[in-house]
């Protein structure tokens, strides 16, 4: 038994040599991969030990969505935040200027969602005339008015 997990531990130890400088490829970012990654042996056992690090407290989940722990923050998510960030600071001014079909922060807004220069007239003209759709009550809140405003520009 003992020759058997002593083969085992060098099979594991110099297969893993040929990985060595992959482990953030195979393992992404997170806890383990920080507390592992400078290991001279950068083998398929610290590799394990990454993933399992990772795994086991769940922090790459808040590595990515805070871009922390040497993880990236989606571009996607930066934008959303930005977006939402926006909504709130200037609800009044954006239902005014949705109600009016016009505006500094309406512009904002809709660069902000991504439509085109060249469509902003458009989408002005549909949040205008939707506007009951978005805003639907005074107590409304940020992310139904963006949901909402989606909804109303794929319809």
């Amino acid at each position: 038994m003992k020759k058997v997990l002593l083969l085992l531990a060098l099979t594991i130890a110099l297969t893993g040599s040929a990985f060595a400088g992959q482990a953030t490829q195979n393992t992404g970012c997170g806890l383990g991969t920080l507390l592992w990654q400078n290991k001279a042996d950068n083998s398929i056992l610290f590799q394990v030990f990454q993933a399992t690090t990772n795994g086991s407290f769940g922090n790459q989940t808040f590595g990515i969505s805070s871009g922390t722990l040497d993880c990236q923050q989606p571009s996607k998510f930066v934008q959303n935040e930005k977006l939402m960030h926006f909504v709130q600071s200037n609800m009044d001014n954006l239902a005014k200027d949705m109600a009016m079909g016009k505006g500094e922060t309406l512009n904002t807004f809709a660069e902000m969602l991504g439509v085109a220069p060249w469509q902003q007239a458009s989408f002005n003209t549909k949040v205008q005339a939707n506007f009951g759709r978005i805003f639907t009550s005074e107590k409304v809140v940020l992310a139904e008015v963006i949901d909402n405003t989606i909804t109303v520009m794929n319809n």
